[in-house]
């Protein structure tokens, strides 16, 4: 369970998740880089650039995994997840003034937004809302949280729903997502229920919702902003973001400068680092183009292209 304050430093399982389903799942290594294939190649041809002037609206489906009062929270707070989602990936976040000047060219909209579905994979009516009660008191970063044989909700199909699981995460962890190539079943993102949304049970310095924006990017296909390496040979695959050399905590002050990359050092306020909710703000130009071509491939049906 997580402590009652909540966690006090972003933690995010991406790494994790993607280097257990390499050693577990062979056939997931290839799908990963037939997936960075086809990103790449829709990068280099202008695909990308083609897909970000349509504006993608994806379907979202919310499971909320509860075992108290607490933990399930209300629709409400759900929906305020949403809008925060769609401030965040249209460039609308009331903090963008925030960005520092020398980035300001770099700061970019993704032209694309997020609804609850309207209906279920049967084509029922639905809030795009499924409430599932579980004997669970925190789950972990394997999954587990995906099934409803280990406690949790099964995944709506993943061609056509983007899936997100909020629940009680144990060890201090806020969420994790699943880049794209990873099994169905398991694919979409999962986030601490007191990082979710702006209202309700959040808690600080996690009550912004950009844990959400955080792990969606990698859902699109983002890396973290230092590439994971800690040691300035990190790649983010991202040509417009500095290197880093490792994660940012908390509220950092501008410039803070590693790996040679001043004047103007860590582009820490970006929204795949690790700092609090309130110190990010921003993708790029580069991040920008490898979600659309993202949207173009290995998720098109998604996007509905």
């Amino acid at each position: 369970m997580p402590p009652a304050d909540g966690p006090k430093h972003r933690s995010c399982a991406q790494m994790v998740v993607h280097e257990l389903l390499i050693e577990t799942q062979p056939e997931y290594r290839e799908r990963r880089l037939a997936a960075e294939d086809e990103t790449r190649r829709s990068i280099d041809s202008g695909e990308a650039m083609r897909v970000a002037r349509k504006l993608i609206k994806i379907p979202v489906v919310v499971h909320v995994v509860h075992r108290t009062g607490a933990e399930n929270i209300s629709d409400a707070q759900v929906k305020s997840q949403i809008a925060v989602l769609n401030r965040d990936f249209r460039a609308k976040n009331t903090d963008r003034g925030k960005v520092p000047k020398v980035w300001k060219s770099l700061f970019a909209d993704a032209n694309i937004e997020f609804a609850l579905a309207g209906k279920d994979p049967k084509g029922k009516s639905t809030s795009g809302i499924v409430r599932t009660e579980t004997s669970v008191a925190g789950f972990g970063a394997d999954d587990s949280v995906k099934s409803r044989k280990t406690g949790g909700a099964d995944a709506w199909p993943a061609d056509r729903y983007l899936n997100i699981w909020v629940c009680s995460l144990g060890g201090g962890l806020l969420g994790y997502a699943q880049f794209p190539g990873g099994p169905a079943k398991t694919d979409g993102v999962v986030i601490l229920n007191t990082a979710f949304g702006t209202k309700g049970s959040v808690k600080a310095p996690f009550n912004k919702g950009r844990t959400a924006t955080h792990e969606i990017g990698h859902y699109l296909g983002l890396r973290h902003i230092w590439g994971d390496r800690n040691d300035c040979s990190g790649n983010d695959f991202v040509a417009d973001t500095p290197p880093a050399r490792q994660a940012n905590m908390g509220k950092p002050k501008f410039p803070s400068i590693t790996c040679n990359n001043g004047p103007n050092g860590d582009m820490f306020m970006n929204y795949m680092d690790y700092v609090d909710d309130d110190a990010m703000f921003m993708f790029t130009v580069g991040q920008v183009a490898r979600m659309n071509a993202t949207l173009a491939g290995p998720r098109k049906k998604l996007a509905g292209l």
